[in-house]
């Protein structure tokens, strides 16, 4: 099903986890494809591997680059139908008041201040039932120890994502996901390590009801449903998509 066909879509943080099974789903119904990443070398290898797809190398954080993305889009596809800010950082699971400062400003330059860049660039050149969907986390409304500020950041996005979707309406529609724990390298960075034990696999499981972790694919779907047609009066929510974890 080609649900996306003629369709041009931006998919931050590309070259990897989320945003790689991201670009593959909406490159396999029919969508052209901008793989933007700070790897370039990996966004142009997802590039290559997609039907009709080009790579972008972005700092997400930084205004000019977000605006050069845009140009990219729009030179090689003529609009935009779809933006996808899925770019972003966590932090190693540690308190907050043991966190450096500069570690804490980049990362809500990362996972916040790139939306608002990316959006502001981007809305001129959306048409009418167009979609900004970006990613958010299932911690942003239930936070845990050792993650506050990554939390908080992910709390802001889902704050963000209602006020522009009352901003943009009616033309243009804003959503979030919200995942649950994946086994992506992004959340072995949070954790410090690619290899749970055992003991801390069960307490992660634990608190999933569904007794898995997310799946890129998951979050994937996620997208393509908000993005989709089936999704045309859906606008300022966060989805869940974490298993029952939020319960």
């Amino acid at each position: 099903m080609n649900r996306f066909e003629g369709k041009s879509v931006i998919v931050t943080g590309a070259a990897s986890g989320f945003g790689t099974a991201i670009a593959r789903k909406f490159a396999n119904e029919g969508a052209q494809i901008v793989c933007a990443d700070l790897n370039m070398a990996g966004a142009s290898e997802l590039a290559s591997e997609l039907a009709n797809a080009v790579p972008f190398e972005i700092d997400v954080a930084n205004e000019q680059q977000n605006k050069d993305m845009i140009a990219c889009a729009v030179d090689h596809f003529g609009k935009i139908d779809v933006l996808c800010c899925n770019a972003g950082i966590p932090h190693k699971g540690n308190y907050m008041i043991r966190m450096p400062v500069e570690d804490f400003d980049k990362m809500w330059a990362v996972n916040v201040r790139s939306i608002f860049l990316a959006a502001r660039a981007a809305v001129p050149h959306m048409p009418p039932g167009s979609s900004i969907i970006s990613t958010a986390s299932i911690g942003g409304k239930r936070p845990r120890p050792g993650l506050v500020p990554y939390n908080a950041s992910k709390a802001a996005v889902i704050t963000l994502t209602q006020g522009m979707a009352v901003e943009m309406a009616p033309n243009i529609r804003v959503n979030c996901v919200c995942p649950v724990s994946s086994p992506t390298n992004f959340d072995f960075q949070t954790m410090g390590t690619q290899n749970l034990s055992e003991e801390m696999e069960k307490k992660v499981l634990e608190t999933i009801p569904m007794g898995r972790r997310a799946t890129p694919e998951d979050v994937a779907d996620g997208y393509a449903f908000l993005a989709s047609d089936e999704a045309k009066f859906i606008t300022g929510t966060s989805l869940d998509i974490d298993g029952g974890r939020a319960i």
